[in-house]
């Protein structure tokens, strides 16, 4: 309800997925809440820089693909080159979470940033210099995956401390609008140039892309890093000790799972995408930028929604709706033979996948 000044009041609702006594809004919401987190300076800066280097991103990743499948027309290696990026940075995942624990998460993140700048650039160097076979995309690959290893964990803990508790789920909700904004403009973008330029400048727009992120994160006040609370104890012990809690959490456990689930099942659709759009649709490299814009789309407009609206609903509906609507979007997209059909189905799969990951996104960061 309102109080009688007209200020939004709280009130205590059954408990969420986390166990703990959710709080939210029973006033009026409107869309002045939906940038909320961007209250915080330490946020905006990380908001602006991320988005720009996002773009960046976006532009290679639709390069790489359509890159590879153009000179190889191998859908194996599509596959692979995703899963050797993947494959390290599963692993280097589990030791970059203990490094977030025990070292300054923005030093951190300037140091997997800059690496990831350099495996544009040398990507970028690569193509000009007409060396970048597959093992050598494959290469590169495998150093950026084992930079965002380091690099996801770090940005994860550190979205807490760049805003508060209170102001999480649309923090997280902001930084999948930037990601998912930067997946409508980044594509689009990568296509023109891609059908006019070449693969080449992208990858390295995308390197120029980091110093925007670099310099937000170089320009933050952070407090000095507490150890007070950090046990002297080896790097594997302490990763070791954060694997059995997740384990032994059934509800971390269960969101961890569907987690696996989802990227394994769900998300590797875009891995053929090139395919699917060239064999399938008939498409040049502008309409598979523009299938891959789709799908960021449904996830932005949803996003906005969820930073707005998110705290009014059980996360629990709200995953589980994502992966619904996932399902069925999917089925979908696999069946169209029409462009159009084709970009309708997309839109819905980049909703659904945003509404789980989102929610549940903030679900395990409330419960850690």
């Amino acid at each position: 309800m309102r109080s009688a000044r007209g200020v939004t009041e709280t009130a205590q609702v059954p408990q969420d997925l986390s166990g703990r006594q959710r709080r939210v809004a029973v006033g009026g919401v409107s869309w002045r809440t939906t940038f909320r987190a961007l209250r915080h300076r330490n946020y905006r800066l990380f908001f602006y820089g991320q988005l720009v280097s996002l773009m960046g991103t976006w532009m290679e990743q639709t390069a790489m693909s359509w890159y590879i499948y153009q000179t190889t027309n191998s859908k194996f290696l599509l596959g692979a080159v995703v899963a050797v990026s993947a494959l390290p940075m599963m692993l280097f995942s589990i030791w970059g979470g203990s490094l977030a624990d025990r070292y300054p998460k923005r030093d951190i993140l300037v140091g997997t940033q800059i690496a990831q700048m350099l495996c544009a650039f040398v990507l970028a160097g690569g193509v000009w210099a007409h060396i970048a076979t597959p093992l050598f995309i494959i290469i590169i690959s495998a150093l950026n995956g084992a930079a965002m290893g380091f690099d996801i964990p770090a940005r994860q803990a550190f979205t807490v401390e760049m805003t508060s508790r209170e102001d999480l789920l649309n923090a997280i909700s902001l930084n999948s609008s930037i990601f998912h904004g930067a997946r409508v403009i980044g594509p689009a973008i990568a296509g023109f140039v891609v059908a006019t330029i070449g693969v080449a400048l992208c990858f390295f727009l995308n390197g120029v892309s980091f110093i925007a992120v670099i310099a937000g994160l170089l320009m933050m006040r952070v407090a000095p890093l507490s150890t007070a609370k950090i046990e002297n104890r080896s790097a594997r012990s302490h990763a070791w000790s954060g694997i059995c809690y997740a384990m032994g959490n059934q509800r971390l456990r269960t969101l961890l799972l569907l987690f696996l689930a989802i990227g394994i099942f769900g998300w590797s659709y875009t891995v053929l995408m090139p395919a699917f759009a060239r064999d399938i649709l008939h498409l040049n490299a502008n309409g598979y930028g523009l299938l891959l814009a789709a799908s960021g789309a449904g996830a932005l407009v949803t996003s906005l929604l969820v930073a707005t609206w998110g705290d009014r609903f059980p996360p629990r509906a709200v995953a589980f709706t994502g992966i619904y609507l996932l399902a069925l979007a999917l089925l979908s997209f696999a069946s169209a033979r029409n462009f159009w059909l084709a970009i309708i189905a997309l839109f819905f799969t980049g909703a659904g996948m945003l509404l789980f990951f989102s929610t549940s996104n903030t679900v395990m960061q409330r419960i850690v």
